[in-house]
C-alpha cells in the first residue's frame, strides 16, 4: 500500500473518499480511509459472471453476456491488458492505485483505470465502470451507467453534475463493437494503429451506500455518433479525446459548457483501425489475449 494516497472531498453536502486521490482539508488516517472503501464488487451487483447469474426481472436493461452487452445504444466492452505504468507514462499521470489484473474483456462493474485531476496533479486511479450519481438510492443504477450520452450528458440529472467537475480519461487499448450478420452479430475489435492506448472521455463520481457507509468511486464512458469506420459497425461510438484536449477536459475549473460539448464528436483523424475477431468475447468468462486476435473470416 506504499505511496498510496487519498482524498477526503467536502463539495456541498457530498464526501467523497477514493484511493487513488490526495489527501485535502481533513487530516484523517490511511487506516480511516481504507475502512469505508469498498472491497470487490458491491452486493448488488448481478451484472457479471463472478457476482452470480444475470437476473433479467430484476435488472431488465442488462442484456445476456452472450449477447455481448449490446442493446443497440452501448459501448460495452473494452480492453485495458496494459501495466499502469505504460497508462500513466502515456498520460502524464503518476500511479496512485495498486494494479489490476490485465483484462482482454472489460465488462460493465469491473474495476477500470482512469486518471483525473486533484489540485493540479493528474492521477491515476481505479473506478467502477457503471457510474452512481450521489444521490442514487442504491448501486443498482449504475449498470444502466455504464455510458453517457454526448448530447445529453451537460443535462442529465445523473451527469450533469460529474460533467461540470469530475471528468476523466479512461484509458484503452481498444474496444469491441458488433456487426449485425445474417447468421448474428459477429465482434470487432477498434484500436489505434499506432498502438498506443486510446483517451476515452469518461465522467465519475462518489456514492454512499445509505446502508452500510459503502464508498464507491464510478465512472462512465461518454458515447457520440460513429464515424465511418465505427458507422459500419454501430450507431455509436465512445468519444477519443485528442492530446490537445486532454488538459481542459481533467481541468475541474474550466466550466465552458460550448467547449467541452466540442470536444465530444466522433474521432475523424484516421488513427483507427479494425478487425473482426472471435465470439469468444461475447461471455465474460472469456478473458485472454484471444479476445483481440484477428479473425480469418469468408
Amino acid at each position: 500500500m506504499g505511496g498510496i494516497a487519498a482524498l477526503i472531498w467536502v463539495e456541498g453536502t457530498e464526501l467523497t473518499t477514493h484511493i487513488g486521490f490526495l489527501m485535502a482539508g481533513l487530516a484523517i488516517t490511511l487506516a480511516d480511509v481504507l475502512k469505508n472503501l469498498p472491497v470487490g464488487r458491491s452486493s448488488s451487483c448481478s451484472g457479471h459472471s463472478a457476482c452470480g447469474p444475470v437476473s433479467r426481472a430484476r435488472w431488465p436493461w442488462i442484456t445476456e453476456a452472450t449477447e455481448g452487452w449490446d442493446d443497440g445504444s452501448m459501448c460495452g466492452r473494452f480492453v485495458q491488458a496494459q501495466d499502469p505504468s505504460a497508462y500513466a507514462r502515456h498520460f502524464g499521470a503518476e500511479i496512485s492505485t495498486e494494479s489490476l489484473k490485465a483484462s482482454w474483456n472489460v465488462a460493465p462493474t469491473d474495476q477500470v483505470y482512469a486518471v483525473a485531476e486533484h489540485e493540479e496533479r493528474r492521477l491515476l486511479g481505479t473506478f467502477r465502470w457503471g457510474l452512481i450519481p450521489w444521490w442514487a438510492e442504491d448501486a443498482g443504477i449504475g449498470a444502466r451507467h455504464i455510458n453517457a450520452r454526448a448530447e445529453s450528458a451537460a443535462t442529465k440529472p445523473a451527469f450533469r453534475s460529474s460533467f461540470g467537475g469530475r471528468r476523466c480519461l479512461i484509458p484503452a487499448d481498444g474496444f469491441f463493437e458488433w456487426e449485425k450478420r445474417p447468421k448474428g452479430k459477429l465482434p470487432h475489435y477498434i484500436f489505434r494503429r499506432d498502438g498506443d492506448p486510446l483517451a476515452l472521455a469518461g465522467l465519475w463520481a462518489s456514492w454512499r451506500n445509505p446502508e452500510t457507509e459503502e464508498r464507491l468511486v464510478t465512472c462512465t464512458i461518454i458515447t457520440t455518433e460513429p464515424n465511418d469506420l465505427v458507422g459500419r459497425l454501430h450507431d455509436r461510438m465512445p468519444v477519443i479525446l485528442s492530446e490537445e484536449d486532454w488538459d481542459r477536459w481533467l481541468d475541474r475549473d474550466f466550466d465552458d459548457v460550448e467547449a467541452l460539448q466540442g470536444m465530444l464528436g466522433p474521432e475523424r483523424r484516421g488513427v483507427l483501425a479494425e478487425h473482426p475477431v472471435s465470439t469468444l468475447v461475447n461471455s465474460v468468462k472469456n478473458n485472454f489475449p484471444e479476445c483481440v486476435e484477428a479473425l480469418e473470416i469468408d
